[in-house]
């Protein structure tokens, strides 16, 4: 009979045996499967042999913690969990507001915070920082905790990451430097239902047609070169696109801006969306237009404005640098505002 649904792949050869992702050992390395083949682990989910010289150990538990979306899915194929909420709907858990407040603060000692002033003004990313709600954490020196508050104004999680301060870019390694504030005070008892990153702010801006980005850090970059948007972001290839948190959109204009290599998936998404009744287009320009260095890298929009550096005043030299960026200045009618150090867009086709 079998107890345990997460485990380490059974030994049949060396075939089942793998390099370790933190010692590098050959041959050494255990993956965790899922018995009931719907969750499919990344390659770093298991655990080292070397108990001793290594110790590398990471599981499903750290996984779920990090994917909280994959936490869910299991739940919606277990008959288990679907009966248990059919009998009785569990409310859904919220962040003290008190927590949330203490990290509106230290910006200074952010890792994004730093970066995103050596490409932004300080005064305008600090607005940024506040508009978006975006904290500062002890889990790490310098991390930066991207608040989910709804539309009602409640937070359901702050997911934790970690960024390099020279480049904007998450630190990977030695592992994914991801974390969730729910499971740190929630316990077991907390229900979990994400929302939009920057969903408070549909609200606010009721005119504007709503874009969604995969990545929180995109959101707030965006956001600053095409401020006719609502930009918020789904934290994710697959994200919050449920249809229950589709709700928050009904009756607005929506463009979705997938990262290059989702622009496949996302398509799927726009699709279901258009069958819901939304007004929805997808935006297609990175993937007609990407370099194969830029889709090795993953892309996203606002790897491209940042390529439109807000503080340099020679717009041509950049477009004489990197031709491709003529075509999106073009495509957005991005220009260049000498009276103040930032770039904007007088309309935008999609």
């Amino acid at each position: 009979m079998k107890t345990h649904r997460f485990i380490l792949e059974p030994y049949k050869g060396k075939t089942t045996r793998h390099n370790c992702p933190s010692c590098k050992e050959k041959g050494c390395f255990s993956r965790y499967i899922d018995s009931d083949k719907i969750i499919e682990f990344p390659a770093h989910v298991g655990r080292c042999n070397r108990e001793n010289n290594c110790g590398y150990h990471f599981t499903p538990k750290q996984y779920f913690e990090q994917n909280p979306e994959k936490a869910e899915l299991i739940r919606d194929f277990s008959p288990r969990s679907q009966a248990v909420q059919q009998q009785k709907q569990v409310p859904v858990s919220f962040i003290d507001e008190s927590i949330v407040s203490r990290s509106l603060t230290r910006y200074d000692q952010n890792k994004l915070f730093q970066f995103l002033t050596s490409v932004l003004e300080t005064e305008q990313t600090l607005n940024l920082m506040k508009k978006y709600r975006v904290g500062t954490a002890n889990y790490w020196p310098g991390a930066t905790i991207f608040w989910q508050t709804d539309s009602s104004g409640k937070v359901r999680t702050g997911k934790i990451m970690l960024y390099d301060p020279s480049n904007g870019r998450r630190i990977k390694q030695p592992h994914n430097h991801i974390s969730w504030v729910h499971s740190m005070v929630g316990g077991n008892e907390f229900n979990l239902k994400q929302c939009f990153f920057g969903e408070h702010m549909l609200n606010q801006n009721k005119a504007l047609p709503i874009a969604i980005v995969e990545s929180e850090k995109s959101a707030l970059i965006a956001s600053c070169y095409l401020p006719e948007f609502c930009w918020i972001a789904s934290g994710g290839k697959h994200g919050c696109f449920r249809d229950e948190n589709l709700n928050v959109l009904e009756g607005r204009k929506i463009v979705l801006f997938p990262d290059l290599g989702a622009f496949d998936q996302w398509s799927l998404k726009a699709n279901h969306m258009k069958e819901l009744g939304y007004e929805v287009e997808i935006f297609d320009y990175l993937e007609r237009n990407a370099s194969v260095q830029q889709r090795r890298e993953g892309y996203d929009i606002a790897d491209f404005l940042l390529q439109v550096q807000p503080k340099e005043s020679n717009l041509q030299m950049m477009i004489n640098k990197n031709p491709q960026l003529k075509k999106l200045i073009e495509h957005f009618d991005l220009v260049l505002d000498q009276s103040s150090p930032t770039v904007s867009a007088t309309q935008s086709h999609i």
